[in-house]
């Protein structure tokens, strides 16, 4: 709950320092005193947009800190997830916001994002403003509401697994069907050029082979003639290279007796001979084998050109790119024929998902039926003390026409205040009176199934008076007893003499303008507060007196 506030430089506040006590308090004080600026202040600590102009005129930076105490409240799960510091006890939360516009959060002197602030705000604080009576309008807000005081948490968390699950199976489907769909529209298309690409029959590395082959056959004659004079300048019977090396190699042998070193060139002579033959002889039957072929030509030709048709076609520049694309048309022709059995398959996950998510969609509606009619009872309970004596509440559980991830029920809060009145939403018939109270209600029913530290009511008993507004301060009061803090700023000195608590917030004009503040009142300032909801600025005996009635009935209580 929160221990303490310290704000400095924000809006009209100078310097704020103030400690708040558990149980039910009261903060008091005439319109425009500075209540909504703490508030704003809270909301900066709870995650909320900031912005540089609510820095007090003149300053450079302002500053909003707050003290919780968490020994009751079993938050350490959060801590231990972010990585941050927790003595299991106390909890620092620290919002900065400069001029430029750049703001800092930090959760016990660790940095942290706005994100993670936000986080752990609705851990923290449950702050309720008028407008938030609108929310009793909309659906999400019931439904939520039902779900929290069904404890439903696991089941929904759940079926919200389920029906992602569901959801993604079902867009597989749908995806599998359109592409089926296209596939068989393409069919002949990809049929034909298959076709094309299978009889053409082409093989690993035959591009290069059949390039080369056809330079061989365009150059034959040429070819032909060099390989033939390249063999006759080394073998012929003359003048030969290979004649002449042997005739080298019998004068260097025949001085090897009476000149050692001729054995040696002999022998060298000799490696040069047999390897020129051997050259020679290999030049001859390549020779042999060099022809002419036109025929041979004509096929070449048309071969590669069936290649680059190929190649210019599907805009590839090899041949092992148009294999690439001869297996993925293959691919594509076997998926549309067996399209019908992935179909059926994905078909199946995605009945088999369905079914799963109305199994779990089961429970959650039975869950939330069995909250509705608690709520119904004590609603009834809790609003017919607070001046609707003939009160019908009813929550409508109806199917929705299509699930979505909060499940398959559509909720409704339907009302009527008069006994016999016909029941409607709750929203077209409730007063804002009504609506006030409403609230109250199921925010007294919700703390009692939510471990949240604190709630503020800001303003909650808009359109009521008297004792109604005493029965309000005595819910508030309740709720305050239940290990958790509950703060009300209020107009009402019914409200604010129940109060455990009191606090007044007020403006005070000085020479550098005006400056707001908020002081923990003694029993003497209480009374004479309480004098001043009852009967304005001048102080009468009979306001007094009333005030000081007002409070003994409420320590008598």
């Amino acid at each position: 709950m929160l221990k303490s506030l310290f704000i400095q430089n924000y809006a009209l506040i100078d310097t704020l320092d103030i400690r708040f006590e558990p149980g039910f308090s009261v903060i008091t004080g005439e319109t425009g005193a500075g209540k909504s600026i703490i508030l704003g202040a809270i909301g900066l600590l709870l995650g909320q947009r900031a912005d540089s102009k609510s820095i007090k005129n003149g300053m450079s930076k302002c500053i909003i800190e707050a003290v919780f105490d968490l020994s009751a409240y079993g938050m350490q799960e959060f801590f231990e997830r972010n990585d941050l510091e927790f003595d299991g006890k106390e909890c620092i939360v620290r919002r900065e916001i400069t001029v430029s516009g750049k703001s800092r959060a930090f959760i016990n002197d660790t940095p942290a994002p706005v994100s993670q602030l936000k986080e752990l705000g609705e851990m923290l604080i449950d702050v309720h403003s008028q407008h938030q009576n609108l929310l009793l309008n909309k659906e999400n807000f019931q439904l939520n509401v039902i779900d929290i005081l069904a404890g439903d948490k696991d089941e929904l968390q759940q079926y919200k697994r389920l029906y992602t699950a569901y959801r993604q199976a079902d867009k597989e489907l749908q995806q599998a069907r359109q592409a089926a769909e296209q596939a068989r529209t393409e069919e002949d298309y990809i049929t034909f050029q298959l076709e094309q690409l299978e009889n053409a029959a082409l093989k690993t590395g035959e591009q290069e082979e059949l390039e080369q082959e056809a330079e061989t056959l365009t150059h034959a004659e040429e070819i032909k003639q060099a390989l033939y004079q390249a063999e006759n300048l080394l073998d012929n019977e003359q003048n030969g290279i290979v004649n002449v090396l042997k005739e080298t190699t019998h004068l260097l042998d025949n001085i090897g007796k009476v000149y050692p070193d001729g054995n040696e060139l002999a022998s060298r002579m000799e490696s040069c001979y047999i390897e020129l033959k051997d050259l020679a002889g290999e030049i001859a039957g390549r020779t042999e084998q060099v022809e002419f072929n036109p025929e041979r030509l004509e096929y070449v030709n048309e071969r590669l050109n069936t290649i680059y048709d190929l190649q210019q076609k599907h805009r590839v520049d090899t041949l092992e790119d148009l294999l690439r694309i001869e297996e993925e048309y293959r691919e594509k022709l076997n998926a549309i024929t067996h399209s019908d059995e992935h179909i059926h398959a994905l078909q199946q996950q995605c009945d088999q998902a369905l079914e799963s998510m109305k199994k779990q969609a089961g429970r959650l509606t039975s869950l939330r039926q069995k909250a509705a009619s608690v709520v119904e009872r004590q609603m009834k309970e809790k609003l017919i003390p607070l001046g609707i004596p003939n009160v019908q509440f009813k929550v409508e559980l109806t199917p929705k026409e299509v699930p979505d991830e909060t499940g398959t029920d559509k909720i409704n809060f339907l009302f009527s205040a008069n006994k016999n009145g016909q029941l409607q939403p709750i929203s077209q018939v409730a007063s804002g009176g009504e609506i006030a109270r409403v609230m109250l209600s199921l925010k007294a029913m919700i703390s009692g199934a939510v471990k949240l530290p604190t709630i503020i009511f800001d303003e909650i008993d808009t359109g009521v008076s008297g004792s109604i507004a005493e029965k309000m301060a005595h819910i508030m009061q309740e709720m305050g007893a239940l290990n958790r803090q509950v703060i009300s700023i209020t107009h009402l000195p019914q409200i604010a003499a129940l109060g455990s608590t009191h606090y007044k917030v007020y403006k005070e004009d000085h020479a550098e303008g005006t400056s707001s503040h908020i002081v923990q009142l003694d029993e003497k300032g209480r009374v004479e507060e309480i004098a001043h909801m009852l009967s304005g600025t001048t102080l009468t005996d009979a306001a007094i007196n009333n005030a000081k009635e007002l409070l003994n009935q409420s320590y008598r209580k």
